[in-house]
């Protein structure tokens, strides 16, 4: 169940990264993200926020394919401390995106973290 959850949080993470890829173009996104304060595109600090995401998102990925035995890039006992403080960041990203005043954003990112953080947990608790 592990390696599914993993595949799973990695296909949905490679969606996000594309959202970010966008962004980070200039892509007339902006409610998406970031609170939805931008209707449009993103100013250009938080453009460069958007790329820098999509770094943040390859690290998420290494540690759920490390903790799901897919890869072995890191120590079993980083991988170990890094996938529950990974479940718990992303658990406690749901409440801003639940109560962003974007209504595209609530609607879009709060379920995409739920299906991520439930990813996590899977491949957590197996581990």
């Amino acid at each position: 169940m592990a390696p599914a959850a993993a595949v799973t949080f990695v296909v949905v993470l490679t969606a996000l990264a594309a959202l970010q890829a966008a962004l980070a173009a200039g892509a007339p996104l902006g409610r998406f993200a970031f609170g939805g304060q931008h209707d449009g595109a993103l100013p250009a600090k938080l453009r460069v926020a958007s790329a820098l995401t999509i770094l943040v998102y390859a690290c998420m990925a290494v540690i759920v394919l490390d903790a799901a035995g897919l890869t072995d890039l890191l120590g079993e006992g980083f991988e170990t401390v890094a996938i529950w403080v990974l479940v718990a960041l992303l658990a406690l990203n749901i409440i801003p995106n639940a109560m962003s005043r974007s209504r595209p954003e609530r609607l879009t990112m709060t379920p995409v973290l739920v299906i991520l953080t439930a990813c996590a947990l899977v491949v957590a608790v197996q581990q």
